[in-house]
C-alpha cells in the first residue's frame, strides 16, 4: 500500500489535465496522517494555490473555528481537496479534471484510513458521496460508503457568504464530534 509520501510523490508533477500547468503550488493535502477524521474540499482556492496548503483562506480560518468550537484539534485531522491544483479564478471543477486527480485522493484515503470523511461542499459531496447530493437538504446525513462513515457540511465558504447556514453547520459539526468521540470509545 502507498504511504502519503509516495502518493504526493506520484502527484508532484502530474500533467493529467490543464491545471497541472498554471498552478503556483500543488495543493495535496495537509494533517495527520492517521487521522480518524478526514475533510474533504473541492479544490484549492487563491491563498491555498499559494502556500501550497488546502484551507488556509478565509474558509479555512471559519473551518478552524468550527473545528475549535466543538474541539476538534486541527492537527487532529487531515484536510484534502479532489482537486490538487486551483482552477482558473476560483471556478468549480470541470469533470475530467476530477476525473483526472480522483485517483490520487482515494490513494491519500487508503494511506489514511480515517473513520470518518466530511465532504465539504456539495461539489465534494456529489463526488463522493452520490452525483445527486443536495447540501441544503442533505447536509449532516450519514452515509456508510464501504468502510468509510460519510456526511457532508457546507462549505465554510457558502457560510461566508450566507452567515444563516452557520447554525446548520454548528449543528453538523457537534453530531461529527459526537461521532467521532463515539467510534473512540470502541477502538
Amino acid at each position: 500500500m502507498a504511504t502519503l509520501d509516495d502518493v504526493r510523490a506520484s502527484c508532484e508533477n502530474c500533467q493529467k489535465c490543464a491545471l497541472g500547468a498554471t498552478r503556483t503550488n500543488l495543493v495535496f493535502g495537509v494533517g495527520n496522517g492517521e487521522a480518524r477524521l478526514m475533510f474533504v474540499g473541492e479544490a484549492p482556492g487563491e491563498q491555498e494555490d499559494l502556500t501550497g496548503v488546502p484551507f488556509v483562506g478565509k474558509a479555512g480560518q471559519l473551518l478552524d473555528k468550527f473545528l475549535f468550537a466543538v474541539d476538534i484539534p486541527r492537527e487532529d485531522v487531515y484536510i484534502a481537496n479532489i482537486l490538487k491544483c486551483r482552477p482558473p479564478k476560483n471556478r468549480d471543477p470541470l469533470p475530467e479534471e476530477e476525473d483526472a486527480c480522483i485517483g490520487y485522493l482515494r490513494e491519500q484515503v487508503k494511506a489514511i484510513r480515517p473513520k470518518i470523511i466530511v465532504c465539504l461542499g456539495r461539489i465534494s459531496a456529489m463526488r463522493l458521496i452520490k452525483p445527486d447530493f443536495k447540501i441544503t437538504a442533505e447536509h449532516g446525513k450519514w452515509f456508510q460508503k464501504g468502510e468509510y462513515l460519510m456526511t457532508a457540511v457546507y462549505h465554510p465558504a457558502a457560510l461566508l457568504r450566507d452567515p444563516r447556514k452557520k447554525e446548520d453547520m454548528m449543528e453538523d459539526m457537534k453530531e461529527i464530534k459526537r461521532k467521532l468521540d463515539e467510534g473512540s470509545d470502541r477502538t
